[in-house]
């Protein structure tokens, strides 16, 4: 496969360049940077040298398949000519995952530039439609903080065992808000500092809602999804409360083994999901595609807690990038995926 990388010197575009870069079916033919281009890429990445490659300002080589790893709105003007030419596309960005144009607009402040589109794009968390994203061309990749909450819900949800109200409580390293400046993550603001950010709503709540309607007929949820950014570089840990439906379960104590049997069951053939004994911690994920998740029930209140954690430039971005990419062209899904992770 002839693959194109836009917007290589983001993080996202960084980590997608390393792990296609030993992807034993993927030859990485040309890469964009804005602010970059005309360098040579071991100039502006040393760590990529070995590439051998220049950033270009546009995709000039013919390709099977684009990645964007722009911010969005960019994003979206960037992929649709690609898209319109029949090109395969996985949009790491926020442009193509939600489907209704009007909620677009409502979290993004601005018209989508191609409405049509957000029809057609398959939400790409692959253990939820590896069938609709093995026949996509057009792959919106989650978010990052929605792939976690998400797989931590999924099993529940898809059996009518939790109401409706669900909360969501993320924490997140640094690296998700970019490679661009800002005093929000600056280190001297961030390092020793834990704070709540997107308390008035962040833009992956509409995701996460409209991914869990789809989970289930008639399920319409109403989510508490409260972010926090903490002092590390990587990582995502959502810890996830919901009601258990009345008469789900004869005791708390049936509930604990059940929810554990249901979890282990559903995620069985999800080569990166694993279901774990001990709430997991975030280095348990740092640099690979798994997503940890321990589910629980409180013996107190009966309440359902999960416990999530990824690395959000893999398993919450490139690495599930290139786990749909698989999917795409007719690859075992774990292709070219398989590292353990870095500890500690």
């Amino acid at each position: 496969m002839k693959i194109g990388i836009i917007n290589v010197t983001g993080y996202a575009g960084i980590e997608l360049a390393r792990i296609l870069h030993r992807h034993p079916e993927a030859d990485v033919v040309s890469v964009t940077g804005r602010s970059a281009a005309g360098e040579e890429l071991g100039d502006a990445l040393p760590h990529l040298a070995r590439l051998g490659m220049t950033i270009e300002p546009e995709i000039t080589k013919s390709v099977d398949v684009v990645f964007s790893a722009l911010p969005q709105v960019a994003s979206a003007e960037a992929c649709v000519p690609f898209v319109r030419a029949g090109v395969k596309v996985i949009d790491i960005s926020a442009d193509f995952r939600l489907h209704d144009p009007a909620v677009y607009a409502e979290w993004y402040g601005v018209e989508h530039p191609a409405p049509d589109l957000l029809a057609t794009s398959v939400y790409g968390l692959t253990e939820l439609d590896r069938a609709g994203i093995a026949a996509a061309s057009l792959v919106a990749n989650p978010g990052c903080y929605p792939t976690a909450a998400l797989l931590a819900l999924a099993p529940v949800v898809s059996e009518g065992l939790v109401s409706e109200r669900v909360i969501v409580d993320a924490k997140t390293g640094v690296s998700g808000a970019g490679r661009g400046l800002s005093m929000g993550t600056h280190f001297s603001e961030v390092n020793e500092n834990v704070f709540a950010y997107g308390v008035d709503g962040h833009r992956h709540l509409p995701e996460i809602t409209q991914e869990l309607r789809r989970m289930r007929a008639g399920f319409e949820p109403s989510v508490l999804f409260q972010p926090h950014l903490i002092p590390m570089t990587r990582g995502i840990l959502d810890t996830v409360y919901a009601d258990l439906t009345d008469g789900a379960f004869a005791s708390v104590e049936a509930a604990k083994a059940g929810v554990r049997d249901l979890y282990a069951s559903f995620y069985a053939d999800a080569p990166f999901v694993h279901v774990v004994g001990a709430p997991p911690q975030t280095k348990q994920t740092w640099g690979n595609n798994d997503c940890l998740i321990h589910p629980t029930v409180d013996t107190r209140t009966g309440r359902l807690v999960v416990f999530a954690v990824l690395d959000n430039l893999v398993k919450g971005a490139a690495g599930q990038a290139v786990q749909n990419m698989n999917l795409m062209f007719g690859l075992p899904e774990s292709t070219g995926l398989e590292q353990l992770a870095i500890y500690p």
